[in-house]
């Protein structure tokens, strides 16, 4: 693909709204845009004296006035795609926006691919390529953590600590190819224990960037929340008002739920992707016995179990099914329906289950907000400082990371061996291209094309 030719998209969601964008960068913005703009009083427009400034006119195609609006020119490099870009605001109507695309594209612009524009800043050295991938998680954040920690990314944060860690490997690299050359200038005498000194900090940093990612995960997707409990415990009232509007439905029949039930809720800053369940119980009925074993499926993938217990009604042998479920996971103990003359108590499941139990009523929705801090600080404990603190939210970074330290241990394993230093130069170089695939400077195209695919159109 031609990387310089002229590109239009639009920028806004096409729907009714206010303004609507249409972006266009390239070659050929200057002329497209001369031929379809005039300023006000119907006169003809000169791009060279509009560098970063707002023009106000209408868009023509040919003597037809199509829109009313804004012009803003930004010549490259100094724009986001780092070419000649021009972004017009027009009226935010469906028609409107695609009627000036296609006049846009008439007159020379060829339909953008999504993402192309952020592909370009890219290609372009306006951005490395885990900033480009920055910009679409900003896009999709699903709670304030995500958003900092996405912004911390687009600032370039965690492309300073891999060029960081860059710069040291290859000046080893360097150094034990220099002495290989020109051994008599040059002695490796006692090296291998300086490199292994060296090396010791770096893992550790790495290390500690790969055990980040459990936490970012958790920032973009979310916390997988799984809600148990025996019929009637009030799992789904709980959803209910957890979600803030009625999500499932709610009886006095016990049995109620049969299928899983899926909501994405924010909490404390954070996200819960939580799941209501049918009621844990021994049964003969085939359904509800579905029903049961998809909620212990879903249970054992969850990140985060909270397990109602109707505090109205003694524990039985279902509760210690669900019990087991929760032993060695995550979990919050909810001792529901504490508005009602109480049989279990606090204590008695803080000795059961080993886990943190709170007083709540569904039904008064008292306890919610004890609920909250304490799914808050099971994740995130403390406040989290955005400011020097990384998060590693993308699979694709840890996998590198991952192979990155795995090859410098391997370096560290050739020391203790006594092996040639020019069995050192293999790892390190693999260390230092997977580090690099990170922010795009070892990356091959089809990987490139198949990130900036997953992007909106129009960014």
């Amino acid at each position: 693909m031609n990387h310089t030719d002229t590109i239009a998209a639009i920028a806004t969601a096409v729907s009714s709204s206010g303004i609507g964008i249409i972006r266009i960068s390239g070659e050929n913005v200057c002329s497209i845009a001369e031929k379809i703009f005039r300023k006000a009083g119907n006169k003809k427009w000169d791009m060279t004296d509009s560098d970063h400034k707002v023009v106000y006119g209408h868009i023509y195609d040919g003597d037809e006035m199509v829109d009313e609006v804004l012009m803003l020119v930004m010549k490259g490099p100094h724009s986001y795609t780092g070419e000649d870009t021009v972004e017009i605001d027009c009226h935010g109507g469906v028609l409107v926006m695609k009627r000036i695309l296609e006049t846009v594209i008439k007159y020379g612009a060829r339909p953008a691919e999504p993402g192309e524009f952020t592909k370009r800043a890219f290609l372009n050295g306006r951005i490395d390529l885990s900033q480009a991938e920055a910009v679409m998680d900003v896009i999709s954040a699903q709670n304030q953590y995500a958003l900092k920690s996405s912004m911390n990314q687009l600032k370039g944060k965690v492309s300073e600590k891999i060029r960081e860690l860059r710069e040291k490997i290859i000046y080893e690299i360097a150094f034990i190819e220099s002495a290989l050359d020109d051994p008599e200038h040059i002695s490796l005498d006692g090296y291998p224990d300086k490199l292994k000194s060296k090396l010791e900090p770096m893992i550790r940093e790495i290390q500690r960037l790969i055990d980040s990612s459990d936490n970012g995960r958790v920032m973009k997707e979310g916390v997988k929340t799984v809600i148990l409990g025996k019929p009637n415990a009030g799992k789904s009232s709980l959803m209910n008002v957890l979600a803030g509007q009625e999500r499932a439905i709610v009886t006095d029949i016990a049995g109620t739920t049969r299928d899983i039930l899926e909501e994405h809720i924010r909490m404390e800053g954070i996200s819960l992707n939580v799941v209501d369940t049918a009621g844990i119980r021994e049964t003969d009925d085939v359904v509800e016995q579905i029903g049961v074993s998809r909620a212990k499926e879903a249970a054992r993938d969850a990140d985060l179990i909270i397990y109602v217990v109707d505090a109205s009604v003694p524990l039985d042998e279902n509760d210690e099914d669900i019990i087991k479920l929760i032993e060695s996971q995550k979990a919050i103990v909810l001792l529901n329906k504490s508005d009602l003359e109480t049989v279990v108590t606090a204590k008695e499941l803080k000795k059961r289950t080993g886990q943190k139990v709170i007083a709540v009523s569904a039904k008064d929705e008292t306890g919610m907000e004890e609920l909250e801090k304490t799914v808050r600080n099971m994740f995130y404990e403390g406040e989290i400082d955005f400011n020097d603190e990384i998060y590693i939210t993308s699979v694709r970074h840890k996998t590198a990371l991952t192979e990155s330290c795995t090859s410098l241990m391997m370096v560290m394993e050739s020391i203790d061996l006594g092996m040639p230093e020019d069995f050192y130069s293999i790892d390190l170089m693999n260390a230092y291209e997977q580090l690099g695939s990170i922010i795009g400077e070892a990356v091959e195209e089809d990987l490139v094309n198949e990130i900036f695919s997953r992007f909106c159109m129009g960014k």
